[in-house]
């Protein structure tokens, strides 16, 4: 296989629902659809944790959090763990990246030559208070949902603009001979993340009236599993919204994905321009999905497809065009994909890392035994909270807390819990095994309390941390 370039292409939040090449039936992507009919589009791929940072970090290092110990909010990426930029930058890649990264600062040795405009979680601490998980106490940063949601602008906004010239600009400086090193662009835009606010003339697109509103629960509806209701307390973003507020948060959503597709439409057109598209694969993809109202939950932090399941699509040289591939993927993939679209060989110590590369599934049938793992430590959760894929089912295991089994393909709404049915017992038994085969999941979520705990005695404890002020998102930087 010849050596190729990479632009990777990032969202954040952007729920594997709302595309047109993923089957929505209202919301407007042209250029990703145009993306997926090229090449090939996962309908099973996962992020590895439901939450930013501690996601970030599995993509960057190939890794599981709970290998890695960047379990939430307050625990940025620093580099110390090898990603698959060091490995590039240590084999003569130029790697690069524009836009948000979500890791710890500038200074830390990340595995990128150049850093363009960055965004790191603020102050290189990031959420503390998301590591007072014993507490759960809600965030009063969401109320702020409820006040910054439709038409207009926003800092967000006139970031993603920037990246996007910036990406253009350096795709159309760079040198396009076929003979030239292999480079990889890292592109990260932070649309359709909240603030629910998207330009006007995408907002329009989706009228109130039309805009469907999803199947909400209240805080304390005994359909809600009891585990979800306290990330529910913890993250009490529905209980400021109404009706009509709810619409408008819809329809900006929709708004800021189609936003993100323009500007996806930018950087294709530049390739283009550029004569790169011959040598260069593209991959697009979200760090985590996103709740936007089902069950009264915003968001992410949990394990329903609307926040764990995300897009992902591949394209170009030596990838299936127009194909469909149901064989479960996630975020970990990501790392051997980088590696074998440039040429590199997986070291030694890289066979034992536990993804595949698209390239690779993308070019073989469809593998429905295959399993994908989610994990999440983060704000909100008295527990660890585990996720497996396979095949049809979705086994979700709380600690502490009774499980849920989903057959994704008859419930794909995840509305019929099948873990309590006796004909399930053995399936139960098969998803908890293979669990146990990744990790000791008692042993883990001590683990990840241990450490928090640590870094809110580092940070003065808790009443110094309970003072400082909460925030409903990464301010981007001063452009």
């Amino acid at each position: 296989m010849k050596p190729k370039n990479l632009v990777f292409i990032m969202a954040d939040e952007h729920n594997v629902n709302v595309l047109g090449c993923y089957g929505h039936p209202m919301v407007k992507t042209p250029n990703l659809d145009r993306l997926s009919a090229n090449g090939t589009r996962f309908t099973n791929a996962y992020t590895n944790c439901p939450l930013c940072v501690p996601a970030r970090a599995t993509l960057a290092t190939g890794k599981y959090v709970h290998e890695i110990g960047y379990w939430d909010g307050a625990h940025p990426y620093d580099g110390k763990i090898p990603s698959w930029g060091h490995r590039l930058q240590e084999t003569g890649h130029n790697v690069v990246s524009i836009g948000k990264l979500h890791y710890r600062n500038t200074t830390d040795p990340t595995g990128f030559d150049e850093q363009i405009i960055p965004m790191h979680v603020t102050d290189g601490v990031g959420s503390i208070h998301g590591a007072l998980r014993s507490e759960n106490i809600p965030n009063t940063s969401c109320e702020r949902l409820a006040k910054e949601l439709g038409p207009g602008n926003s800092d967000y906004l006139r970031y993603d603009t920037e990246i996007s010239e910036k990406a253009c600009e350096w795709i159309e400086s760079v040198d396009s001979s076929s003979n030239s090193t292999p480079w990889v662009l890292f592109i990260s835009f932070i649309s359709p993340h909240y603030p629910l606010i998207a330009p006007p003339e995408y907002y329009e697109m989706y009228p109130l009236h039309d805009v469907p509103l999803p199947k909400s629960m209240s805080v304390n509806d005994p359909k809600h599993h009891p585990w979800i209701r306290e990330i529910r307390k913890g993250w009490p973003y529905d209980d400021y919204m109404n009706e009509e507020k709810r619409r408008m948060g819809i329809a900006a959503y929709f708004g800021m994905c189609s936003f993100m597709d323009a500007n996806v439409g930018k950087i294709l057109t530049s390739l283009n321009k550029s004569q790169l598209t011959q040598n260069t694969q593209i991959i697009y993809m979200s760090d985590h999905g996103e709740n936007l109202g089902k069950r009264g939950l915003w968001g992410k932090m949990t394990m329903y497809e609307e926040a764990a399941a995300i897009p992902m699509i591949i394209s170009g040289p030596e990838i299936p065009i127009g194909k469909t591939c149901s064989t479960p993927v996630s975020l970990i993939d990501i790392y051997p994909t980088i590696l074998e679209c440039v040429g590199e060989p997986l070291l030694e110590k890289e066979k034992s890392l536990p993804g595949r590369s698209l390239q690779m599934i993308a070019n073989e049938p469809d593998d429905n035994e295959r399993k994908v793992f989610s994990e999440y430590h983060g704000a909100g959760s008295p527990s660890a909270v585990y996720m497996l894929r396979m095949g049809k089912y979705k086994y979700i295991s709380y600690l502490g807390y009774s499980p849920e089994l989903f057959d994704l393909e008859l419930d794909p709404e995840e509305e019929e819990n099948l873990a309590n049915e006796k004909e399930y017992s053995e399936l139960v038994k098969k998803f908890d095994t293979l669990l146990n085969d990744i990790l000791n999941p008692e042993e883990t979520d001590k683990k990840a309390k241990l450490d928090q705990a640590a870094l809110i005695a580092r940070l003065g404890g808790k009443e110094a941390i309970l003072k400082k002020k909460t925030f409903a998102g990464t301010p981007p930087p001063k452009i």
